[in-house]
């Protein structure tokens, strides 16, 4: 629970009230190419990858800087590039989505690192690296580092809290690393630090450190010699306690994947945060998206558990995503929102939010079916139906009329059940996936902006009658006209109800 969820919504609905942030590590550029696996290749045993599409994202601390500048922050970024097509392509991709990237430096004799995925269907087949394993030229880390500075003490571009993303790529030395802690500490700026290797002393006196659970056993057993098994999660806490007193850092918040953040401070037990994430997709970037959202919270004031918890409904979003994503400010909103009432209310959502989950289930591959009516009275019948219809793919999405809308279709007297009920009722259901409430008479509007793969309709209806029938087509979708169960209608249970109101022998028949 948050100490105070109305600051929490306000700063996110105020963009953290654009907060200056600067990120400094390792750039990458992240490459996908999307296909799909129907045969192995007769040359080999490997399976073949019929090419669909290709896409670029920023890696690494380029993931962390789209993250803040995504939440409404604004974000300068410090790293090189190589001087190549790649980091012409990764240096528009930033100065695109808004990131200052004057502190980005161009290296003439070393490739832009980037790795390129491949992904059949939606499993990763093989990631290919590009990098140059050579470390930096000393006199370069020195220009850096001062033009670092420079911008940290210049008072119309000073930030109000620092990231230090560290790959391990050879960008985040001690010596820099140092220098921005103490420049930081002076100027009394937050400075966070998502840490890799496994000596940590270059990250002393750091405000915050973020490791995951294999990084901090890495440097306990760098620090103290011992192997902690993964499973002794008291013991490993306790030795990740020792090496924060040791290097005067003062928080030291561990990452645990499905236990959630533990959070490690002067004079108190552990404290945790449980995991937020539903389905677990696709780890990448989470950690980028935790320390982002974090540092977001810090630099707007919000108390350390308070961002813990924000940070960790981050995640729980990202991690449900195929591929290296940034959160955006709407899905943080749309989580905080749901936080409250989880499970089946999650599920009903306006148009745009659901235009989310679809396009992110469209994109790992994941058919979608639509259908839509009043469902006033739910009864056996509308159940049945949409359970057939969510056997036709792998995710039902129901366009539910308003109490405005039915009454346009039925007449004055319905809906018998308020709409807010009836979709509650249609949440509840194992069968359906999204519920969307819509005003107008048809659903076609929804149809058009969800283009679902497969639009379901009862079969008292024909094909050429269906609303969106012929749009769902257009971008190779298809019609599917599911049979009824006999004798079961709201209309029918009405005029019973009628009957026995009318002549009470009737009760009971």
């Amino acid at each position: 629970m948050f100490l105070d969820r109305s600051l929490v919504l306000e700063t996110v609905q105020a963009a953290f009230a654009q907060r200056r942030l600067l990120v400094v590590g390792d750039l990458m550029l992240d490459r996908y190419l999307w296909g799909e696996v129907t045969r192995i290749s007769p040359e080999a045993p490997v399976p073949v990858v019929r090419l669909h599409k290709e896409t670029e994202n920023g890696g690494g601390s380029a993931n962390v800087a789209l993250n803040l500048v995504q939440l409404g922050l604004q974000t300068s970024l410090a790293g090189w590039v190589g001087q190549d097509a790649a980091g012409e392509r990764l240096l528009g991709l930033l100065q695109q989505a808004g990131i200052d990237t004057s502190l980005i430096q161009t290296v003439a004799n070393r490739p832009t690192i980037s790795k390129t995925r491949i992904i059949g269907g939606h499993q990763q087949m093989l990631r290919l690296d590009l990098e140059e394993n050579q470390p930096l030229d000393t006199a370069f880390l020195q220009q850096c580092q001062e033009q670092i500075v420079a911008h940290i003490h210049h008072p119309e571009r000073r930030p109000q809290a620092i990231i230090l993303s560290d790959y391990g790529k050879g960008m985040l030395q001690e010596p820099l690393c140092q220098t921005l802690i103490h420049t930081a500490r002076q100027l009394q700026i937050p400075l966070l630090v998502d840490p890799k290797g496994m000596d940590y002393r270059k990250y002393r006196h750091a405000t915050v450190i973020t490791p995951n659970r294999r990084e901090l056993m890495e440097a306990v057993a760098a620090q103290e010699q011992e192997h902690i098994p993964a499973g002794e999660l008291n013991r490993l806490l306790r030795a990740g306690e020792r090496l924060r007193q040791a290097l005067q850092i003062e928080l030291l918040a561990v990452t645990l994947s499905e236990q959630g953040i533990a959070l490690l401070e002067q004079d108190q037990e552990p404290r945790r945060i449980p995991a937020m994430a539903r389905e677990v997709y696709d780890v990448s970037g989470a950690g980028d998206t935790v320390i982002s959202t974090l540092a977001a919270s810090l630099a707007s004031n919000l108390p350390i558990m308070d961002g813990l918890h924000l940070a960790n409904l981050a995640a729980g979003v990202v991690v449900g995503k195929l591929g290296t994503t940034p959160i955006t400010r709407v899905e943080l909103l749309s989580a905080l929102a749901n936080e409250e009432h989880p499970a089946q209310s999650d599920k009903i959502c306006t148009l745009e939010s659901a235009l989310q989950r679809v396009t992110q289930w469209r994109q790992r591959g994941e058919k979608i079916v639509f259908t839509n009516g009043c469902f006033d009275l739910l009864h056996a019948g509308h159940v049945t139906y949409l359970e057939k219809a969510r056997q036709l793919g792998a995710h039902l999405v129901v366009g539910l009329n308003t109490d405005r809308s039915v009454r346009a279709l039925k007449g004055p007297h319905r809906p018998i059940i308020h709409e807010a009920d009836r979709a509650r009722v249609l949440a509840a259901m194992a069968a359906v996936d999204l519920v969307i409430p819509f005003d107008e008479e048809t659903p076609l509007t929804l149809i058009c902006t969800l283009q679902p793969h497969i639009l379901a309709k009862g079969a008292d209806y024909q094909e050429h009658q269906v609303v969106g029938g012929s749009e769902v087509k257009s971008w190779g979708g298809s019609v599917a006209l599911v049979p009824l169960v006999e004798g079961r209608s709201s209309t029918n249970i009405m005029a019973h109800i009628q009957r026995q109101q009318d002549d009470p022998s009737q009760q009971g028949a």
